[in-house]
């Protein structure tokens, strides 16, 4: 931010609202001033007169013109943010917190897990992993939501699918006559990853106890407990460490993180809470 006041929201107008599920929405803006953020770290986005909430941004943080984030409306701020139309304005602090460490991921085998609303951040983490491309031995992504209606950017996962330096395949809980694809938890399509776990990269996002059980299973894979990293940003309010909401420990998630490594957080009572 041009002045350094982390209260100060910069102006952005809105540039389109595409419906993604019947509860999700991703906003696209742009804001007065540039606004550059590393995969993982996240903005309070502001709507006038109701209010502000955290969101990690979905889009390509090497896409200038224009930034994106993925909603759920699960409360008033975001349904105020899926009434959105073209050219309304709103606001936006930060970025905030600590994003992924991508220079560590280098020259490593990578495994994403993403679970429902976890795709928004992890869509952003993913096409920086192609723009960096050639950088990684291995990369895998493995997916999964309730049903195939609630599965977001289904264009784009299906261009994803197709890449030959990703190896993608998705879940859902409950099918449809439409779905041929995995019916089960994302945890069963884990057993099928052929990479070195104990050297191996893994990054989860999702609901809580998605992440808790995912966390689990790749654990019991093998992964070392300093390379699977988790974001933690579920409980995050001010962005700057001042109301508490957020504290993990002896962390705050949107100081310290959103994005932890497990090693950092284990011993923390209620982390997927």
């Amino acid at each position: 931010m041009a002045d350094k006041n982390p209260y100060r929201p910069i102006e952005a107008q809105v540039l389109d609202v595409i419906a993604e599920t019947p509860t999700i929405r991703t906003v696209r803006f742009k804001t007065k001033e540039e606004v550059a953020f590393v995969t993982g770290q996240f903005i309070e986005l502001t709507i006038p007169g109701v209010g502000e909430a955290p969101f990690t941004p979905s889009s390509r943080p090497s896409m200038r013109e224009a930034m994106e984030v993925t909603v759920m409306k699960v409360g008033r701020v975001t349904e105020f943010i899926h009434k959105l139309k073209k050219g309304d304005i709103i606001g936006i602090r930060g970025p905030f917190g600590r994003g992924y460490p991508l220079d560590e991921f280098k020259g490593k085998e990578i495994l994403v897990v993403g679970g429902g609303c976890g795709f928004a951040p992890l869509r952003s983490l993913m096409y920086t992993f192609f723009d960096m491309s050639g950088q990684f031995k291995k990369l895998f992504f493995r997916g999964g939501c309730r049903t195939p209606k609630e599965l977001v950017y289904r264009n784009e996962t299906d261009e994803w699918a197709k890449r030959k330096d990703l190896n993608f395949k998705l879940t859902v809980d409950n099918g449809d006559e439409s779905w041929k694809g995995n019916v089960g938890l994302v945890t069963t399509i884990l057993d099928d990853v052929e990479m070195d776990y104990k050297q191996g990269i893994g990054v989860v996002c999702g609901p809580p106890i998605m992440m808790k059980f995912a966390a689990k299973k790749l654990l019991e894979m093998g992964f070392k407990e300093n390379n699977l990293y988790l974001s933690m940003e579920k409980n995050m309010s001010c962005g700057i460490g001042k109301c508490g909401h957020c504290r993990l420990g002896s962390y705050y998630a949107c100081k310290d993180g959103p994005v932890f490594s497990y090693d950092k957080i284990k011993n923390f009572p209620n982390i997927w809470d």
